[in-house]
């Protein structure tokens, strides 16, 4: 599959060699994915397009912060992910610059590094209210490839 030619809208898709993010459409809703070469990096590049559908602004890797979860397949493991990242943003009120995976079973461990949210200087586009099932997909392809993607509510 191409990722570059999939669809993806918004801003523009952040790329590099091996790994990268965009967003893709969806009625009323957005759509994140993020590749790499692990599922582990796929999974980070997933919230940082999550973070990109929040601000275009850069955000520090200041604090960090401990993020776990777990679930019984892959597929829900990066909706739960996803879902405490969002957790953990509205409860601090802060916004991540990088994400650092561990994946080991069903379990995932991370942390992530972020800033207290400044409206100005970040100047919020939208609240992402949790992500869903919704093209729901976690898969590595021929290539090796790790794909993780859904729709987040906003």
């Amino acid at each position: 599959m191409n990722w570059l030619n999939d669809g993806a809208v918004g801003l523009a898709p952040q790329i590099s060699m091996n790994r990268g993010w965009c967003h893709f459409p969806h009625t009323a809703d957005l759509g994140v994915r993020g590749w790499g070469d692990t599922v582990e990096a796929a999974f980070e590049e997933a919230a940082m397009g999550l973070m990109a559908a929040i601000t275009s602004s850069v955000v520090a890797p200041l604090e960090p912060v401990a993020i776990s979860c777990r679930s019984s397949s892959l597929d829900l493991l990066l909706v739960a992910w996803l879902n405490a990242v969002i957790y953990e943003m509205t409860s601090r009120q802060v916004l991540f610059g990088r994400f650092e995976v561990h994946i080991s079973g069903n379990r995932l461990s991370a942390i992530a590094w972020g800033e207290p949210v400044d409206r100005v200087k970040h100047e919020p586009i939208c609240e992402p209210k949790g992500a869903t099932v919704t093209e729901l997909k976690v898969c590595r392809d021929t290539h090796g490839t790790w794909t993780a993607r859904c729709v987040i509510d906003v």
